[in-house]
């Protein structure tokens, strides 16, 4: 019987298991399919309505269905058109073979007596015909090989196979009748049947040896002719005999004989007995390989797609086939027919990814292979092709069987299709690839969807016990208890209707059984912390989904979770499905919410755009125009489609709107079109499209986001942005549970909409601290107050978006409004500046005339561009002169001045007004005229000169010396000008009136007075004390104590206190710390107070006793709110495990964690001590960095030693005590030193001169003059 008579009337399963699909079997008896002659008629939609959605597994079937079937026709075809050839009788052997006897062993001894037959002479045009076996009757069709090349069909040439019995008694001689045997016999075929190395040795010969004497083999594709009588062709001159010798005789020259399909390889061993052991290795080889099949990558039922691909570096083309999980490389086809091969490549250890429009490269860890398709087209189909392979490579079915053990996990949930090989493991149910597709879109929030046989890690022993406890039969028992006939899933349904069902039944919860509790959130709370202590796994899935709140407190501090809860009670099973729904945004919050991603589906619009292949990391190259190609592309019905051309009807790819998950705008000529954009999908990949007319381009971005926009973020389609998209974030204290939001991206504003929420806007460049945290996962934003977590749900978009963010949050020009901002909208750099030259610089002699070093100073101005925000001067660290001249660089170079250049010359011409109060009244007016940014910024810097001039006994520098240093600077001119130090000089004199501010704190002869209080806030506790630049705590709390006659006694440490009665929290200030500094930082809502610091005795006495200056433990975190508005129930704390050392303070999720939470430097901390009501810590025991709550009074004030010890490197008290002396100082000579002053006395003339020369190199350091 033949191969094509055969093989239509195998079962299903028998075939399905030679083409490794054994999975499809049930879907194939469902739809009646019982043997593979009632497939022949399937087609690729029977297929998809079946189930069968792979479409690497829909091209396996159809491609074996069709050799199947046309061989039968072809052979039928031939028989018709010419009769068999039967060879005439030649050559008689010298004895017979045997009938019954066994196959024999591919190896065999040879000599040069008489020679074997060779396989009979082809007819022409007509592959060469083998030998017959009288086993079997001969065949009555052949198979040709095909000559047509396409995706699925290529015949495999005949092979050239040898048939002989040996024995030792017969002496009749068989006649061979040439005749064509199918490549792969029916008894041959197994569930084994796959593509294997490229073997020159078929594993279905045999190996073996008759002591020492002559071996031969049998083919087991051979087939002897029943006619004895016939001899066999003699063979042809200097052929290698191509059959193997009939009778078996010893030969003298100690050779055997390696027979492949191919070649016979001679060899000759040095003596009998090595001979002997060749044969017995060689024998041991290959012994068992008969039981397997091997199926040629050129036979039927094998191959996913083959044709020819150009290899980088070779500059010539291989035949290349995708065959299962394997590629193979041949030269050309004829060596593919032949089965000689270069190579093989696993695909479980491969990558593939685009290069450019018809290239894409295959990774391997030993090579990489550069392939160039012919086409774009074909490119992307040897794409898709490998791509499948490399799914089947990596595909395990071990768990998968596991889960199939139970009966009602074998058929889909949603669809009841057979063998599902997807789950949602917070859901436990066990669903078929095109459902899990469905649940993907629901989002991660909603169905945690996994592969059964590539999701190997993440199927735990506990999680696969629970699906099968559970089983998606008693699931459906609450998921489906309520399925209205009309609405329910068949395997044939279509992708709608499967989004339609799977939202109703996951997200909105329409057909659940109602838990008898439902609604009564308290009590569905406590019924979850009974049941998840018992083994009822059902129910709890009932409460959960049905409103109760995993993360709801269970009373007991030991374990306050359930999950803890279910732990300690041994429940392995409850925990499991308790942690897989730690994080889901269950029905209870989503039972009538539409889906995030629906498209609105009005949007229409179609014309060509230029495209790139498609890629799967993000851009960073220009893109010429030679590498776009032009394509006719639609948006209509909630998809984004592009075409070869206008005139073709079926598309070369298509984006569902659902799948868009960000719509990025490039900047003009960033690429060869003058207008770009980037589309990203859920599959990451991301698309790039061009067009030189702006039109266009604006048309286009505009319907594609309006397409994949919801309808509750559609007032971000108004807004001009340059990147648009789907992320998910947390916020405040909310760590556990994500939302989906929408961001929009407009210059350095970034828009958000969360769900449920109004629209929020956040300046990224009034930030305090922009990081990307736990392995590029995470971007934290975080502002006064307010932190808001995005996470990555995918790289690629995600990547972009940081990059984007970052890139917006910088300095983005030379102007002021493009500076990083604080929330006063004065620059972050000029706000450093000032600050630090007010804490170390007010004493400074020649403080703003002197100047820095120009290295250094090149050095923080080059800082401060790249980010200004992570930036922070230190004393010791840097120097007030590099500071100070890095400041007036800045004001010099700035775009449009301070004072901008429409605006510049009204300033000096007021600056000319006589009249004091005129002049006032028009500074004003120019004042309010100026930018916001200009106008913060020019108080700032005015209100920071008047302190300076203020100290001027001190630092040379009176309100003339300053005006005609930043006269110049301020107006960026060339100092001859007089009406620019003028202007400053008025400013500064006229500071209070111009600028309306009110100081009561300051009295003529240059000290600041502060109102202190001793031990309690009250009249009768005030003091008024003067307060140099250069007093500290330690001299501030003598000097209170001198006035009230304190003596301070042994053990007493009396200390100032910064006391903010809004915040109710305290600090006791470092009696190193200056205190003029902290006047200007603190608010009218905080005061300086006098008391003794009970706890330092207890402090000191901890730190002598620590070894290192480190310190860890578990503290409760919490945040004052969250950002965006959108607020939180208030008392809400985490237990995090805190580690803090010399260089900073770092917050880990859990003592296991690898990876810091948040990280803080220790030295910019300030470190406040309070309980504030509103926040509701759960002790009384709170000090304020971002809210740490500790356990008890010993914990936080050994937390807080430990920060002063770092934060002053172990000097936290003075040896001898706060000395009890009243603060003395001797004010300094009245001479200037060496510092070189302009005179401020003199003709105009000579004070012009003098500023034209400061001017003219304002970084040198003057040389000492005498005045």
């Amino acid at each position: 019987m033949s191969q094509s008579e055969v093989e239509p009337c195998l079962t299903v399963w028998d075939w399905l298991c030679v083409l490794r699909l054994e999975q499809y079997s049930e879907a194939f008896r469902s739809a009646g399919l019982a043997t593979l002659r009632q497939c022949r008629n399937l087609t690729p939609d029977q297929l998809e309505r079946m189930g069968i959605t792979l479409p690497g597994h829909q091209r396996r079937i159809l491609a074996s269905l069709n050799k199947t079937h046309s061989n039968k026709g072809k052979e039928e075809e031939r028989d018709g058109e010419r009769e068999k050839p039967v060879p005439k009788e030649r050559t008689r052997f010298r004895s017979s073979a045997s009938v019954d006897c066994e196959p024999s062993p591919l190896v065999l001894t040879t000599s040069d007596a008489p020679l074997p037959p060779v396989p009979p002479r082809s007819i022409p045009n007509c592959p060469p015909q083998r030998f017959t076996s009288p086993l079997s009757p001969s065949p009555s069709a052949q198979t040709p090989a095909s000559p047509k090349l396409d995706r699925h069909a290529d015949k495999a040439p005949p092979v050239h196979s040898r048939s002989q019995c040996s024995t030792s008694t017969s002496t009749s001689t068989p006649t061979h009748t040439p005749t064509h045997a199918p490549l792969h016999p029916p008894n041959l075929l197994s569930a084994q049947t796959r593509p294997q190395a490229l073997d020159i040795q078929p594993p279905v010969h045999h190996l073996g040896s008759d002591g020492g004497g002559i071996t031969a083999s049998v083919s087991p594709t051979a087939s002897h002719n029943n006619d004895i009588n016939a001899p066999p062709l003699p063979p042809k001159a200097g052929a290698v005999p191509k059959g193997p010798p009939p009778i078996p005789h010893r030969v003298g020259e100690l050779k055997f004989e390696v027979v492949t399909n191919n070649r016979t390889f001679i060899f000759r061993a040095e003596s009998e007995v090595d001979r002997k052991n060749w044969v017995t290795v060689l024998q041991d080889c290959t012994r068992g390989c008969h039981l397997r099949s091997t199926t040629n990558p050129g036979s039927t039922l094998s191959r996913d797609f083959q044709g020819y691909l150009e290899l980088r570096g070779l500059r010539s083309k291989l035949y290349t086939v995708v065959a299962s999980d394997k590629v193979f490389l041949y030269k050309n086809i004829e060596d593919y027919r032949l089965g000689v091969g270069i190579t093989s490549i696993e695909m479980n250890v491969g990558n593939v990814k685009d290069t450019d429009r018809r290239g894409f490269d295959l990774t391997t860890p030993y090579r990489i292979f550069s392939f160039i398709a012919e086409s774009e087209q074909l490119r992307e189909q040897w794409v898709d092709a490998m791509r499948d392979a490399i799914d089947e490579a990596l595909s395990n079915s071990e768990v998968a069987q596991q889960i199939w053990a139970e009966p009602s996990n074998s058929l889909c949930a949603d669809c009841e299709a057979p063998q599902p090989e997807w789950a949602a493991i917070n859901l436990c149910v066990v669903v078929c690839k095109r459902c899990a597709g469905e649940h993907r879109g629901l989002g991660p929030s909603i169905s945690k969807v996994r592969s059964l046989k590539m999701d190997r890690k993440v199927w735990t022993e506990e999680l696969i016990q629970v699906f099968l406890l559970l089983g998606n039969k008693r699931v459906n028992s609450f998921w489906a208890a309520n399925v209205p006939p009309s609405e329910a899933l068949t395997p044939l349904s279509c992708s709608e209707e499967r989004r339609r069902f799977i939202t109703n039944k996951y997200r909105q919860g329409k057909y659940r059984k109602y838990h008898p509790l439902y609604g009564n959130q308290r009590e569905l709370n406590h019924a979850l912390c009974i049941n998840v202590q018992c083994s009822d796994v059902l129910e709890t899935l009932s409460l959960v989904f049905c409103g109760a709140n995993v993360n709801c407190s269970t009373g007991m501090a030991s374990w306050p979770t359930a999950l803890s809860l279910a732990n300690a009670h041994s429940q392995l099973l409850q925990a499991e499905l308790i942690s897989h729904n730690l994080n889901t945004g269950t029905v209870r919050l989503d039972m009538h919410r539409p889906r995030h991603y629906s498209a609105p589906p009005c949007v229409s619009h179609n014309g060509f755009l230029f495209k790139t292949a498609s890629m799967a990391r993000a851009i960073t190259e220009r893109k010429a125009k030679e590498e776009f190609s032009r394509r006719w592309c639609t948006v209509n019905d909630g998809t984004f489609s592009y075409y070869e051309s206008d005139k073709n009807s079926n598309p070369n790819g298509a984006l569902k709107a659902s799948e868009i998950v960000c719509l990025a705008v490039d900047a003009p000529e960033r690429h060869g079109y003058e207008h770009t954009f980037e589309l990203y999908s859920e599959s990451e990949r991301l698309y790039l499209f061009g067009t030189d007319d702006p039109d266009s381009h604006k048309e286009w971005v505009k319907s594609i986001a309006k397409s994949f926009i919801p309808a509750s973020a559609e007032p971000l389609l108004q807004l001009a942005f340059e990147r648009i998209g789907r992320l998910k974030c947390k916020d405040g204290l909310n760590l556990q549970t994500s939302k989906v939001g929408w961001f929009a991206l407009v210059g350095s504003t970034l828009h958000a909409h969360l769900e449920d929420s109004q629209e929020e806007e956040i300046h990224l460049r009034k930030l305090n601290e922009l990081s990307i945290q736990q392995d590029n996962e995470v971007l934290v934003l975080v502002e006064r107050g307010r932190t808001l977590y995005i996470e990555g749900e995918r790289k690629l978009d995600f990547s972009g978006w940081c990059g984007a963010i970052q890139a917006a949050a910088g300095s983005g020009g030379d102007t002021l409004s493009q500076q990083q901002l604080t929330e006063t909208d004065i620059p972050v750099i000029v706000h450093s500046c000032i600050g630090y030259i007010t804490q170390c610089g007010l004493a400074s002699e020649g403080i703003y005339r002197k100047s820095g070093v120009n290295s250094r100073v090149k050095a923080l101005c080059d800082r401060f561009r790249q980010d200004a925000r992570s930036l922070h001067l230190r004393e010791g660290e840097h120097q007030v002169d590099d500071v100070t001249t890095m400041l007036k660089r800045f004001f010099r170079e700035l775009d449009e001045g301070l004072f901008t250049s429409e605006d510049a010359s009204s300033w000096l011409s007021a600056a000319a007004i006589q009249d004091i109060s005129k002049k006032i009244s028009q500074f004003q007016l120019l004042l309010n005229r100026l930018p916001c940014v200009n106008k913060a910024t020019l108080q700032a810097l005015i209100n920071h000169l008047y302190c300076v001039q203020r100290f001027s006994e001190l630092n040379q520098m009176n309100l003339h010396n300053l005006a005609i240093v930043f006269g110049p600077t301020l107006f960026q001119s060339d100092g001859k000008d007089v009406n620019a130090s003028r202007a400053i000089e008025d400013l500064i004199q006229h500071y209070t009136f111009i600028f309306e501010v009110r100081l009561t704190s300051t009295e003529p002869g240059g000290h600041f007075i502060c109102t202190v209080y001793l031990e309690e806030k009250k009249d009768t506790a005030e003091q008024h004390v003067k307060i140099p630049g250069s007093m500290t705590a330690a001299e501030l709390t003598c000097e209170i104590l001198d006035r009230r006659n304190i003596q301070v006694k042994g053990k007493e440490y009396w200390n100032c206190w910064e006391v903010s009665d809004k915040e109710e929290m305290e600090r006791p200030l470092h009696y190193q710390e200056r205190v003029l500094p902290i006047l200007h930082s603190i608010g009218t809502d905080s005061h300086l107070l006098i008391k003794k610091h009970l706890a330092m005795e207890a402090m000191m006495v901890y730190l002598a006793s620590k070894v290192d200056a480190s310190k860890h433990g578990m503290m409760k975190f919490g945040e004052e709110r969250s950002i965006l508005g959108l607020g939180r129930s208030s008392g809400i704390f985490h237990d995090r495990y805190f580690i803090l050392n010399s260089d900073s303070l770092r917050m880990y999720k859990e003592v296991r964690s690898n990876c810091p939470e948040r990280d803080w430097p220790v030295k910019n901390l300030k470190v406040y001590m309070g309980i504030k009501k509103k926040v509701r810590p759960p002790t009384c025991h709170l000090f304020i960095c971002r809210y740490l709550c500790c356990d008890s009074q010993s914990e936080m004030r050994e937390w807080y030693a430990t920060f002063l010890s770092i934060q002053y490197d172990g000097n936290v008290w003075p040896q001898d005590g706060v000395q009890q002396t009243r603060v003395s100082r001797v004010l300094p000579d009245t001479r200037h030193g060496k510092v070189s002053l302009i005179p401020l006395r003199g003709s105009e003339n000579e004070m012009r001169n003098s500023v034209a020369a400061f001017s003219q190199d304002p970084l040198a350091v003057s040389e000492p003059t005498n005045h």
